[in-house]
């Protein structure tokens, strides 16, 4: 096992004799690799054709001399000035025509030829120059795909998305069959007639919107492809990878880790949420999952403060430590920073580096250190394990399709599903993230949260895991349209209906937590002798097979059924006819774990510990301001952390 540690190094924005002091502390510090280059377009190649190569030459060769490896970013994430001004048809616009100017960053169309032409340039000429340097030990493409520019409406964008539909649809006929085009007149007669969706006056077409957030993802997916030829084509037999950023939603991750050698993730808890370390577990989880046999990199953290929120908390004493090793728990391994040494000027000079502005003298310079000195100690840690018996579904494409307005509630899908995540983790129970169409096999229980958009072959997948003895559970506005955001003929819940022993007879919206009006904003129902509050829809269901688990209790399904079970196959199938808050996420699940004979990673712990399995060893982690007692009488401080390995 190779247990990386560093952040991204920026030493063009320092003097030379620098250079000399950052090996000797990174030595200092145990730090084993650093990200190179990934904003050095504008020092590697000053004018179009020109490069200067001596001073990455030079940094290269310290680095390797001091023993720490490269991964040599492709620096296409920010195009220089004179490349903007000698082409600014490369520039990207907004949905209301206003073009993104350069003095930021990711000022770029992505589908402009002059943008891939210049950005194919400059990735051919540094690989050809350092495919096959001792130091490099892999590829960053470009940085944080789309993170700044979600989408871009821009004419460049136009056209390759004409091409793209093309190539999906091939005839205008079927794409108007596909869009419902006969709806307010939309019928197209040429794919020169479609503009991505700009500004309009009111509500645009759903499966045209649908597609260009497909369209979108595909093309930032090209080029990261296109600078991977490159690389390849000269030679280099390194990993190459781009940076995630946990859930992100216009880049399809399930699609892209195909692609990837390595899953590689940004991500920055939030010091001021105390229950943060449960969203930076479920992206954790996520990029364990992309890409299960593979061992992931945390690519980016803060070691302290941030400087892009209203207000940038302080990491607490320990708390960017437990962070560390609440990645490697989860499969990461590789533990690195953004970035090694604070910068003097620039957008982010008050983000905490590895090297803060007050030097050796702070308390996050002897944590940085401390952690490097840890992790070098670390024991083997075993790759690729499979250790969840619960998983979660989260589906880019039904995200997608759930962000288009006009549906009887507004649904935050992302939101929606971390709940049911937070709900299973404080039960200490291990998660996996998975697609609809994943291989299910070896899962005792699985949660498909508001799945509204589902394929058929996602539905018989779905059907299968429960008919082959598995626990699934279907919750609210799920199975409600097809890949083109249409309804099918029947009704509602058209394939997964007879699975479930039910049919849907209305979404039933109720007034949204805090919202005006004299409606019912909750639906109660009974579980167990424990009261549920659902939120949001309380659906109009009728057994058809099923038994009711939980009734309704009051408002206008008074006794109408809640949340019931089928059995199918060897089997259970469930059904969860409302949005459960909080507590009743949990309450529903410890049912279902009971009946599935789920068991938590470790028993009897507070509810700020963390336990995580990775293979044979279990580390936990108290996110908690107190010292804790375990259940063995060993305690734990706050931030503090232990990795027990069996029968320990």
């Amino acid at each position: 096992m190779t247990m990386h540690y560093g952040g991204d190094y920026n030493p063009e924005q320092w003097p030379e004799q620098v250079w000399h002091d950052d090996v000797r502390l990174m030595r200092e510090a145990g730090v084993t690799m650093v990200s190179l280059g990934i904003f050095a377009w504008s020092r590697i190649q000053p004018a179009e054709g020109v490069f200067d190569w001596e001073w990455l030459d030079t940094v290269i060769d310290l680095l390797h001399e001091g023993g720490i490896a490269v991964d040599l970013a492709t620096a296409t994430a920010s195009p220089p000035p004179w490349a903007t001004t000698a082409y600014p048809q490369m520039l990207p616009q907004d949905e209301n025509g206003a073009t993104y100017w350069p003095g930021s960053r990711q000022q770029f169309a992505p589908s402009s030829p002059e943008y891939r032409r210049l950005a194919a340039e400059l990735v051919t000429a540094l690989a050809e120059r350092y495919a096959q340097h001792p130091a490099v030990v892999m590829w960053h493409v470009n940085n944080e795909y789309g993170c700044h520019l979600n989408y871009d409406y821009s004419d460049n964008a136009a056209v390759a998305f004409r091409a793209w539909l093309l190539a999906k649809y091939e005839t205008i006929e079927a794409l108007n069959a596909a869009w419902g085009t006969d709806f307010w007149s939309q019928r197209y007669t040429s794919f020169e007639q479609i503009v991505p969706p700009r500004k309009a006056p009111y509500s645009r077409n759903p499966a045209g919107e649908l597609d260009f957030k497909r369209f979108t993802s595909d093309a930032l997916l090209e080029l990261f492809l296109m600078e991977k030829r490159i690389i390849r084509a000269a030679g280099a037999t390194q990993p190459v990878t781009t940076n995630f950023m946990g859930a992100f939603p216009p880049a399809d991750y399930w699609r892209w880790a195909r692609e990837m050698d390595v899953i590689t993730d940004d991500n920055y808890p939030d010091p001021n949420d105390p229950e943060s370390f449960r969203a930076s577990a479920f992206a954790r989880d996520l990029m364990r999952s992309l890409k299960p046999d593979t061992p992931w990199i945390l690519m980016e953290q803060a070691t302290n403060a941030l400087n892009w929120r209203p207000t940038n908390a302080p990491k607490a004493p320990g708390q960017m430590a437990a962070l560390s090793m609440q990645a490697i728990a989860r499969g990461a391994d590789g533990i690195m920073f953004f970035q090694w040494r604070q910068s003097r000027a620039g957008s982010e000079k008050f983000h905490s580096a590895m090297v803060p502005q007050a030097g050796k003298r702070t308390r996050t310079w002897r944590e940085v250190v401390a952690l490097g000195a840890e992790l070098a100690a670390l024991p083997e840690l075993q790759a690729g394990t499979r250790d969840a018996k619960v998983a979660i579904v989260l589906d880019w494409q039904n995200w997608w399709a759930l962000e288009n307005p006009d549906h009887p509630a507004v649904l935050d899908y992302l939101a929606l599903v971390q709940r049911w995540y937070a709900a299973i983790h404080r039960q200490h129970v291990q998660v996996d993230i998975v697609q609809p169409t994943s291989d299910l096999t070896g899962y005792g229980v699985v949660i498909a949260p508001q799945l509204y958009l589902l394929t058929a072959d996602a539905a018989a997948n779905l059907i299968a895991f429960a008919e082959s003895g598995g626990h699934l559970l279907v919750t609210a506005f799920s199975d409600v349209v097809d890949e083109n955001d249409a309804f099918r003929d029947g009704g509602y819940l058209t394939q997964l209906a007879r699975t479930l022993g039910i049919w849907l007879e209305d979404f039933g919206a109720l007034v949204a937590p805090g919202g005006d009006g004299p409606g019912q904003s909750a639906a109660p129902f009974d579980l167990v002798g424990t009261t549920v509050t659902g939120t949001l829809l309380a659906e109009e269901i009728h057994l058809d097979g099923a038994a009711a688990l939980g009734r309704f209790v009051g408002g206008r399904l008074d006794g109408r059924p809640a949340f019931t079970v089928n059995p199918v196959g060897a089997g259970r199938a469930y059904y969860l006819a409302t949005v459960p808050d909080d507590a009743g996420c949990a309450t529903v699940a410890a049912a279902i774990f009971a009946a599935a004979d789920i068991h938590p990673v470790a028993f009897g712990l507070p509810d700020t510990v963390e336990a995580i399995r990775r293979g044979d060893s279990i580390t936990l982690i108290n996110h908690g301001p107190h010292t804790v007692t375990l259940p063995d009488g060993a305690t734990l401080e706050s931030f503090g952390y232990v990795m027990l390995r069996d029968g320990e």
